[in-house]
């Protein structure tokens, strides 16, 4: 399985990028940094700079069509920086269209409100982005790990760092079927 890890060229917290990453890794599937730069990304531990990330494809190279399923990193840079770029946007929209399941946590799902795939659907995330969800007419949840299936395809969330070990182990549980 070709996991995409969408990002943008900095402001990914990296925990949220590396365990996730080394998930996909121990399943024995195959993750790929897509981000809207070439070059390497720029993580973080928080608001403190953490390691850089090579980039295998830009979102101007990469196609949906070329993964079984997508993940997004949180950060609040990282997502925010995303949603204002319309390829990034698209590429993230694509895995909706083509019914591929998609993983967010944290912040992350600020790039699905900008690509308009939340409606009817029900997830969590980090509390600030209730609003935000609700808005674009989802329904949020104050949950460790949330499993939506009401629209074409699954939408896993989760709401921040210390809900990694249930994220992953429920996104590669949900990428598997």
């Amino acid at each position: 399985m070709q996991v995409a890890f969408l990002v943008a060229p900095e402001g990914i917290e990296q925990v949220e990028l590396t365990e996730p990453w080394q998930a996909v890794t121990d399943a024995g599937h195959t993750p790929k940094l897509v981000s809207t730069e070439s070059g390497r990304v720029q993580a973080y531990h928080h608001l403190d700079k953490a390691d850089t990330f090579p980039v295998d494809r830009t979102v101007g190279e990469a196609r949906p069509e070329d993964f079984d399923a997508l993940v997004l990193p949180g950060g609040v840079a990282n997502p925010d920086a995303l949603r204002m770029d319309d390829d990034a946007v698209a590429f993230a929209k694509g895995f909706f269209d083509l019914d591929k399941p998609v993983a967010a946590i944290c912040h992350a799902p600020w790039t699905l409100v900008e690509a308009d795939v939340l409606r009817g659907r029900t997830l969590t995330s980090w509390p600030s982005l209730r609003t935000d969800i609700t808005n674009a007419g989802g329904t949020w949840v104050d949950e460790p790990v949330k499993v939506c299936t009401a629209g074409s395809n699954t939408l896993i969330t989760s709401r921040k760092p210390d809900d990694l070990k249930a994220f992953c182990e429920t996104f590669l549980k949900e990428f598997a079927r």
